[in-house]
């Protein structure tokens, strides 16, 4: 029997937390672990938070991580590092994307973007990687890459990368976008080291 791990992806509506959750489902299974997944969108289409939940090993029973539950989370956004951080086990890994997506009440001037998240963050959290991924997926040329580079950094995390996740990755994006896909997994895995 292998030890139960649970993870935590959150996100916005767009960013690729689900992608990054199927692909890495695909991996767990082909691995031999059990594995459950639960997902949440919040108006994900206009911006609302979106949350998958993980869970692999030996056995598991249900998707739900609860408060404390989880041993990584993994975060596209910094407002949603903040939100979701009551997951995280004393002793577990926040790994955090430096990149703000305004929620529609600092858009409409009913409340303000915390200029200190990451910070706050700091301040609990004792293993925390925050990566600029937004920032090196632009660097490749689409920001939308940056959910690949943040698997990258999971997989790595997990210490799962003995597995070949470039051939998932390949099936899983389009075709023309599979080498920039690929580059950017390999980018998300340096920024851990």
């Amino acid at each position: 029997m292998s030890e139960l791990k649970a993870i935590a992806i959150v996100g916005v509506g767009g960013q690729g937390t689900v992608l990054t959750s199927d692909i890495l489902i695909e991996g767990l299974v082909d691995l031999g672990y059990q594995v459950k997944k639960t997902e949440q969108h919040g108006l994900s289409q206009r911006g609302g938070s979106v949350n998958c939940f993980v869970k692999y090993g030996d056995p598991v029973y249900a998707p739900l991580v609860v408060e404390g539950e989880a041993d990584v989370v993994l975060a596209f956004e910094k407002i949603e590092a903040l939100r979701w951080l009551k997951l995280l086990k004393k002793g577990g890994t926040l790994i955090a994307n430096d990149h703000e997506i305004l929620p529609i009440p600092v858009k409409m001037g009913k409340a303000e973007y915390p200029s200190d998240a990451l910070e706050k963050l700091a301040e609990t959290v004792e293993h925390m990687y925050i990566l600029k991924a937004t920032e090196e997926a632009r660097k490749l040329g689409a920001a939308k890459v940056t959910s690949i580079i943040l698997l990258g950094a999971l997989v790595r995390a997990l210490g799962l990368e003995d597995y070949d996740w470039k051939s998932i990755i390949r099936r899983k994006v389009p075709e023309k976008l599979a080498e920039m896909n690929l580059k950017a997994y390999e980018i998300g895995r340096n920024l851990m080291a």
